[in-house]
């Protein structure tokens, strides 16, 4: 393919870039809040000591501290967009600079406030909630920190924490200078002969190539870049254990999962429900992996061919307007008010659709408490470019339920069910093209599509959940993590999942030494339980209608006034129970007999 021309910004029609300037008319405005909120931060100071003093002080001292946020939120997304349209731009970079420092600086003068807040007797904050009306809307915030007040520790042992906190976290840092910054891959020709440096960002390129010769060099030159360095990624990777466990421990955590878990209150059970759940299904993963060596036709399957297209891809060009249209109707059995406010969002500047020089890559939507819920893309008309909007406009849409419904306290939601929404909505596109498609090869590939989430994102983070584990309690009871046991312990969880289909590759056991997320110590379980919670709820809207849908809305408007797996709830799935992921699984399963009926 040759080099497209990219429009330059100026040369976008408007109604295809979004609207940021109903934040901020001006760099001056937005200075003014920003000193605003620094001077609003300075008053914040007034309040130390004095929490304590009458409900009506804590309820003035709460609401100030979500105004000073609600404040430096806005102004922080606004220069960090801004800086997204064009990041070759001094003045968005020297704003985003400003902002972030701001930030920290307020956030440590008003650090005040939650020791002291805890400091308080129970039986006097919970008189407060009593006998004034006006803390009703922070009962879940207060009550919520009372049930951490065990794990928090004096003044001082939190503020050496605080001060400690950017060596624990430096592991994270040094693996990705070393990751990213450092290491060098070399170069790998694609199967026109042209040579490319190999980087993490073109690698699934390659994996995805149709030439497995190409494959094949890409996968070795990346490991090989691993395994010259295993023994000090092992080293660093085990200094980030033993901090999540130090910390844990020093909190009077029984564990270090227990620790991460503790935040939105979610049951260890629900981890070990996944990891159990997805086990007894290891066969559909292991029938799939087979179909795959069988349509390849390779006579050993390796591990670099994983990612290899089953299907070539049907592409046609799919104009923007015509993509929204697409997603209207695949989204149509959320309902005509849901539909009514996605086409005000699109229509009212939510959207920067196309690449321009200097934009960020990808896709994301963002925006503050009030502001639009915004998405960047760089659409190029590709069906996956379709994909991607439904995604995130799943995003988009959450916020602007949240928004309008909750506080600016619970205006946010948590991690656990980030997916949720997002997912919702690609599960109802792809099931809807599915039933709509007549055309074989299309099918063949729209199938492929969705089992290959089913992989990526339920399999594959569920045995990255299940290494974490490992890894953590080893440190936990005594032992430790060397190379050796990371790669072989690594080894033999790829071995388990992947099954008798896969040859075995002995540069596959490097590969937990390039993952960045196992510096966030047991997040990654979260996207394999939102991807099965989403299965369940898009299944239950397509089988059950409005009733399922409203239910669906309720949760959509909780944000965070609420623990995630109480949330859930509401829609309709209780992720405390296995069967969510077993349910989830039996659609993997359906889609495996779907694709081998077409072969």
């Amino acid at each position: 393919m040759g080099e497209k021309n990219i429009k330059s910004r100026d040369d976008i029609a408007p109604e295809y870039k979004w609207k940021i300037e109903l934040m901020y008319e001006s760099r001056q405005a937005w200075e003014k809040d920003v000193d605003e909120a620094m001077e609003m931060t300075k008053a914040f100071l007034s309040y130390q000591g004095k929490l304590g003093e009458s409900s009506d002080t804590l309820l003035s001292a709460l609401k100030d501290l979500d105004a000073i946020n609600q404040k430096f939120e806005k102004a922080y997304c606004y220069a960090k967009m801004k800086q997204d349209e064009d990041n070759r731009l001094g003045s968005s970079q020297e704003m985003l600079g400003i902002i972030t420092a701001r930030a920290a600086e307020a956030g440590a003068s008003a650090s005040f406030f939650s020791p002291e807040l805890l400091s308080l007797p129970e039986e006097k904050l919970l008189g407060f909630l009593d006998e004034n009306s006006g803390l009703k809307t922070y009962d879940f915030v207060i009550k919520d920190a009372l049930r951490m007040k065990q794990h928090v520790l004096s003044e001082k042992e939190e503020s050496i924490l605080a001060r400690l906190s950017e060596v624990t976290g430096a592991p994270d840092n040094i693996q990705s200078m070393l990751s990213d910054a450092d290491l060098k891959f070399g170069k790998v020709k694609d199967s026109d002969g042209n040579k490319y440096d190999l980087t993490h960002g073109n690698y699934i390129n390659f994996m995805e190539s149709p030439d497995r010769k190409v494959r094949k060099k890409a996968f070795n030159k990346m490991y090989e870049a691993y395994k010259g360095h295993i023994n000090t990624f092992a080293a660093i990777y085990s200094t980030s254990v033993k901090a999540d466990v130090t910390e844990s421990a020093i909190r009077g955590y029984d564990s270090a999962r227990q620790a991460a878990m503790s935040s939105g209150n979610i049951p260890e059970s629900v981890y070990d429900n996944l990891i159990e759940a997805v086990h007894e299904n290891l066969p559909v993963l292991h029938r799939y992996i087979a179909l795959k060596k069988k349509i390849l036709g390779v006579k050993n399957l390796r591990m670099y061919d994983v990612y290899a297209p089953l299907v070539s891809v049907p592409e046609t060009e799919i104009p923007f307007e015509k993509a929204v249209e697409m997603m209207k109707e695949c989204l149509a059995p959320l309902g005509n008010e849901y539909i009514s406010r996605l086409t005000k969002g699109v229509e009212s500047g939510w959207i920067d659709v196309y690449e321009t020089p200097g934009k960020t890559s990808g896709a994301y939507s963002f925006g503050s408490y009030d502001s639009y819920p915004y998405i960047l893309m760089n659409y190029t008309g590709r069906l996956q470019d379709v994909l991607t909007l439904v995604h995130e406009c799943g995003h988009s849409m959450h916020s602007s339920y949240t928004r309008e419904a909750q506080p600016f306290t619970y205006g946010d939601y948590s991690i656990f069910v980030a997916e949720v929404a997002s997912t919702v909505n690609e599960s109802l596109t792809l099931k809807h093209l599915l039933h709509n498609e007549q055309d074989t090869e299309m099918r063949k590939y729209l199938l492929c599509r969705y089992l290959e989430e089913f992989r990526a994102t339920v399999f594959r983070q569920t045995m990255f959940a299940e290494f974490e584990l490992l890894a953590h309690r080893q440190v936990e009871e005594g032992g430790s993590l060397t190379a050796e046991w990371l790669c072989k312990t690594y080894d033999d969880l790829n071995t388990l999942y992947f099954g008798e289909a896969l040859s075995h590759d002995d540069m596959i056991q490097y590969e937990w030494a390039r993952i960045p997320h196992f510096y966030r110590a047991y997040y990654v379980y979260q996207y394999a339980t939102g991807f099965s919670a989403a299965t369940a709820i898009a299944d239950r809207i397509l089988s059950e209608g409005a009733p399922a849908v409203e239910d669906y809305k309720k949760f959509l408007k909780t944000g965070s006034s609420m623990y995630p797996v109480d949330e859930l709830k509401i829609a309709g799935v209780d992720m405390t129970s296995p069967e969510p992921v077993r349910d989830a699984m039996k659609t993997f399963e359906a889609l495996i007999d779907e694709f081998e009926s077409l072969l």
